[in-house]
């Protein structure tokens, strides 16, 4: 291709709204342009990476058994309602009537359409296993899209569906896909992480995120450097750091701490490490009759709720953060004093697993302006409940045992989800088994962020100049860049020729024959990040040599020209075989 051929629309700022550098870097490089918040026009470079990307996934689908079909992105109601999701699901659903005042809405997931497929098409267990998937558009009505394409509203995804007659068959089904996602991010030329993860508004029983290393991810993940073991922050499985309750050694005393409100003041007051300390947080879930059910949670005081570990305590699905009222009520004291000692006997007491071992310790007194020190489970308040309830931190013992765990930010970009029964109970989607009995189809699903992943790789690869791609994903491969195109007749003949060559080779190729200055011309390839770069001008003709540089390399070489075919071909070879 030729870029007089192409739509070239680089520019030279990023918009004022663009706060991550994927965000900055592919609206300078002409990739998208903002339509809307959240929506965005993907101009011919975007969408050629976006292809180049799903025909990776539709390769390693298809290659693991997978068959592709396309499902609509507009969806009834009356679906959704059978599932209890069109209650559930707050405004993020966006829902639409037709002129007929019927309720229908524009797809964020295809659950519930994938089931009612199912339902009519399968009926003997002959038919099983089998896995459908879709490259579709989504539509998801984030309160506040930011990042750019990052956290859109509108988005392209790949979603997959198994469906098989047991448990049995669904952990056979999760793992041909999880090995087929490995395949796609590998391929891809990225760095990234498996990791155990809450399966969050989806449902089902056990999930894994794959997540792109990098430094500006949203999410963060635990993992262990030296075994397998990854987490997300909110399903790190995080141990007691006390390994056994030792005997209490003082007595329990209230004292004044005047204007401490918070762990770090009081244990600073009162000359004691933050470790000594404890952290009461209310909770109220509320009842279909009656008061809302109180629980109070502790966690150590250099420690932080995980909220959703917190959600999983039985009876606190629907909770929230306790009213003033709520608070007087149990402890007859401001926030910043609680504490489990003497708190109302209808408060539920939930220890994390630190705390639940600890002696000697400060927490607050119910008392305005006074905290307790020396507090002991079984002599001044009664044993707690005990769970994981909060957050891990570097420097934690790992869950495996193989050593201790640290912390990284990654980004989302895939979820393997073994959802089983829930949707195809919910929805009467069942299969006749060997002796005739109605059984429910027992269900996976799989998604991949498609356009994300452009995103999520240009935080990983770039520098100051522009987008360092995988060779994988790049817009083009190699870029020939002519000095005086129009101007040389030899520059002219050299230029097309190899194009021509390489193009015959199955290199993507493109020839900027735009004309522009090199400094120009070499800076818009930078900032686009084409993987290798030859220039071609007079002065090296003279001397039967042309340069070659790849996009990360100091110098650039002075190459043959006859020999430039074969270094580009070996080059772009290298490359690929890298990464795969």
């Amino acid at each position: 291709m030729k870029a007089s051929q192409s739509f070239l629309a680089t520019l030279k700022e990023a918009p004022s709204d663009a706060e991550v550098v994927s965000h900055k870097l592919m609206v300078r490089a002409g990739l998208i342009r903002k339509l809307s918040a959240g929506i965005y026009n993907y101009l011919p470079l975007g969408l050629k990476v976006i292809r180049k990307v799903e025909n990776i996934i539709r390769e390693e689908m298809n290659h693991a058994g997978a068959i592709e079909l396309l499902m609509p992105m507009i969806q009834p109601a009356e679906l959704w309602q059978e599932t209890g999701r069109w209650e559930k699901m707050g405004p993020e659903l966006l829902r639409i009537k037709d002129r007929h005042d019927r309720d229908f809405l524009i797809q964020p997931t295809s659950e519930e359409v994938i089931t009612d497929l199912a339902r009519n098409e399968i009926k003997s267990y002959k038919q099983l296993p089998v896995n459908f998937y879709q490259i579709q558009t989504k539509f998801r009505d984030e309160r506040r899209p930011r990042f750019g394409i990052m956290r859109g509203r509108e988005f392209s995804m790949k979603d997959a569906y198994s469906f098989d007659r047991d448990a049995e068959g669904l952990k056979k089904s999760y793992q041909i896909m999880f090995d087929a996602y490995t395949r796609i991010f590998k391929r891809m030329g990225l760095q990234f992480r498996a990791v155990t993860a809450d399966n969050g508004a989806i449902g089902g029983s056990g999930s894994q995120e794959f997540h792109v290393i990098a430094d500006t991810g949203e999410d963060a993940i635990v993992y262990c450097p030296t075994s397998e073991y990854a987490a997300n922050l909110e399903a790190a499985e995080s141990l007691a750091l006390i390994a056994t309750r030792v005997v209490a050694t003082t007595a329990m005393t209230k004292v004044p701490t005047p204007d401490k409100t918070n762990c770090a003041d009081v244990a600073k007051f009162l000359n004691i490490p933050l470790e000594k300390t404890v952290k009461s947080l209310l909770f109220a879930a509320d009842q279909e009759k009656g008061s809302a059910k109180l629980f109070m949670l502790l966690v150590r005081g250099d420690h932080e709720l995980n909220e959703v570990k917190a959600s999983k305590v039985p009876g606190m699905a629907e909770s929230r953060f306790a009213t003033e009222a709520e608070i007087t009520l149990a402890c007859n004291a401001p926030a910043g004093y609680l504490g489990p000692v003497g708190v109302s006997g209808g408060v539920t007491v939930v220890a994390d697993r630190t705390v639940a071992n600890m002696s000697d310790f400060v927490c607050g007194a119910n008392d305005a302006g006074h905290h307790l020190t020396g507090v002991n489970w079984g002599r001044d308040l009664p044993e707690p409940i005990v769970l994981d309830i909060r957050n891990a931190v570097a420097g934690d013992p790992s869950p495996d045992g193989k050593g201790v765990v640290d912390i990284c930010r990654g980004i989302e970009v895939g979820h393997v989800f073994q959802l089983g029964t829930r949707y195809s109970e919910a929805m009467g989607c069942t299969y006749l088994d060997q002796q005739g009995k109605a059984q429910p189809m027992v269900m996976g699903c799989y998604g991949i962020g498609v356009t994300r992943l452009l995103g999520a790789a240009i935080e990983q690869g770039h520098d100051e100049r522009g987008i360092i791609w995988p060779i994988s994903m790049a817009p083009f491969e190699v870029v020939i860049c002519p000095m005086g195109y129009d101007k040389s007749e030899a520059v002219k003949t050299a230029s097309d020729q190899l194009h021509n060559e390489l193009v015959a080779a199955g290199i993507d190729v493109i020839l900027d024959d735009r004309n522009e200055r090199p400094g120009a011309m070499f800076a818009d390839w930078e900032l686009i990040g084409a993987p290798f770069r030859v220039v071609i001008g007079d002065r090296g003709l003279a001397d039967s040599q042309v340069e070659f540089k790849g996009r990360t390399d100091a110098e650039s070489q002075n190459i043959l020209l006859a020999d430039i075919k074969a270094k580009v071909i070996a080059a772009v070879k290298q490359a690929k075989n890298s990464i795969y």
